[in-house]
C-alpha cells in the first residue's frame, strides 16, 4: 500500500468517524421524543458542504472524496428526517430544507450550465465548496471566545476535538500528495482550531474537575 492509498483510508475512517457523533444526538432525539438543545442547522449546513464536495468529487474523479461525501451526506439526511420527526418547530424546519433545496438546485443549474466543462468548472466548484469548508470551520470561534471568557470547557467534546484534528491532518496530507490546494486549503483551520482546542482544554481543565464528562457539541 503506497502513501497515496494510506492517506486515502485515513480520511475515509476519520471522516465517517467524525460525521458518526452526529448519532448521539439522533439517540437522544429518539429517547426524548423530543429535538430540544439539539441545533439543526449544522445537519443542514453539513449536507450541503458533503453534497457540494460529491459533485467536486464526481468532476475529479476522486473515489476517495465521492465515497466520504455521499456517506456524509446520507448520514446528514437521516439526521435531518429525525430531526424533523420530533421537532416542535416543523414549520421553520422546513422552510429552512426548502431553502437550502433551492440554494443547492441554482448551484447545480450555474455550475452546470453557466460553467463550461473542464479545468475552468473544477476550480470554480474547488473554490466555492473550500469558502463554505473554511467558513464553517472558523463559525465556532465566537463559541471559543466565550469560553475562554467563562473558563469553562463542558460545552466542548473531547473525542470530537481528537477526531478533527485526525480527519483535518488526513485530507491537508492528502490534498498535498495530488497538489490539490482546494483540499488543502479548506482544511488547514481545522487543524488549528482543533490545537486552540487543545490549550483550552489543557488551560481550563483544572477549573472543570468536578465535571464527570464533556457535553457533545457540534464544531
Amino acid at each position: 500500500m503506497d502513501v497515496l492509498q494510506l492517506l486515502s483510508w485515513a480520511c475515509i475512517v476519520f471522516t465517517v468517524g467524525m460525521f458518526s457523533t452526529g448519532l448521539t444526538d439522533l439517540k437522544k432525539m429518539r429517547e426524548s421524543k423530543s429535538a430540544d438543545n439539539i441545533q439543526f442547522l449544522p445537519f443542514l449546513t453539513t449536507c450541503l458542504n458533503n453534497l457540494g464536495w460529491l459533485y467536486y468529487g464526481l468532476l475529479k474523479r476522486d473515489q476517495t472524496i465521492v465515497l466520504v461525501n455521499t456517506i456524509g451526506a446520507m448520514l446528514q439526511i437521516l439526521y435531518i428526517i429525525v430531526y424533523l420527526h420530533y421537532t416542535k418547530q416543523k414549520r421553520v424546519v422546513m422552510s429552512q430544507t426548502l431553502a437550502a433545496g433551492m440554494v443547492l438546485t441554482c448551484g447545480w443549474f450555474y455550475f452546470s450550465v453557466f460553467l463550461p466543462e473542464g479545468d475552468t468548472r473544477l476550480s470554480q466548484l474547488g473554490l466555492t465548496c473550500s469558502v463554505v469548508t473554511v467558513s464553517m470551520y472558523l463559525s465556532p470561534l465566537t463559541d471559543l471566545v466565550e469560553i475562554v471568557r467563562s473558563r469553562n470547557v463542558q460545552c466542548l467534546s473531547f473525542p470530537l476535538t481528537v477526531a478533527t484534528l485526525f480527519t483535518s491532518t488526513s485530507w491537508v496530507l492528502y490534498g498535498l500528495q495530488l497538489n490539490d490546494y482546494f483540499i488543502v486549503v479548506p482544511n488547514t483551520p481545522g487543524i488549528l482550531t482543533s490545537l486552540i482546542r487543545f490549550y483550552l482544554f489543557w488551560r481550563f481543565a483544572s477549573v472543570n474537575q468536578s465535571s464527570p464528562s464533556y457535553m457533545p457539541m457540534h464544531l
